[in-house]
């Protein structure tokens, strides 16, 4: 299943209720009353659980979130940044014996 199949199954299952509506990808989500702004929370939610990336209040934007095609397209770049770098255990303090 693609990512946009994927995104579409979950509005459909959790915000349409499986009911169908007829909605293409570049469809504003908010515009066709699908998602409002808990919508929106309760979907970052599932996207930052389900994808396993970290959505910033600075991303919470219509250009991200506001369509299937937004929200893939948000998905993929989010997928290529690159992940936190581990601690660096040499420079962690080291109890000395005294």
């Amino acid at each position: 299943m693609s990512m946009k199949e994927q995104l579409r199954k979950f509005v459909v299952e959790n915000y349409l209720f499986g009911q169908n509506v007829e909605f293409s990808d570049e469809d504003s989500l908010q515009d066709r009353g699908i998602l409002d702004s808990t919508g929106v929370l309760e979907l970052v939610t599932s996207l930052e659980d389900t994808w396993h990336i970290t959505v910033q209040d600075n991303e919470l934007l219509p250009e991200n979130l506001d369509s299937i095609e937004r929200l893939a397209g948000f998905l993929e770049r989010k997928l290529k940044e690159p992940t936190a770098a581990p601690a660096d255990a040499s420079a962690q303090a080291v109890p000395t014996a005294g």
